[in-house]
């Protein structure tokens, strides 16, 4: 895939979280919560400050993190679906 997200973009791939509870009851797809964790497949440049100079991204490709339910806008590149979303969506990477 070549796409480079622009500015203080990242393009994120959502990860599907569990399909049954921890009784083992199986959760059908309509009742199932959009996923808040993701992980990063590419990074824009960052964005510019009053003076022109860059800002430094804080997160990098391969990085996995959480952001609200309703961030980012969803699209489909090679028939995968992704979102992209800017840096200050991201509620706080995991470690």
């Amino acid at each position: 895939m070549s796409f480079n997200p622009l500015h203080d973009r990242v393009l994120v791939r959502r990860i599907e979280g569990d399909a049954k509870t921890s009784g083992g009851l199986i959760i059908p797809d309509t009742a199932k919560e959009r996923p808040q964790e993701g992980e990063i497949v590419a990074v824009g440049a960052g964005a510019r400050d009053e003076d022109g100079e860059r800002i430094a991204m804080d997160v990098k490709a391969g990085d996995r993190f959480l952001f609200g339910k309703w961030s980012g806008t969803e699209i489909k590149l090679d028939g995968e679906d992704l979102m992209i979303m800017k840096e200050s969506d991201i509620l706080g990477v995991m470690t």
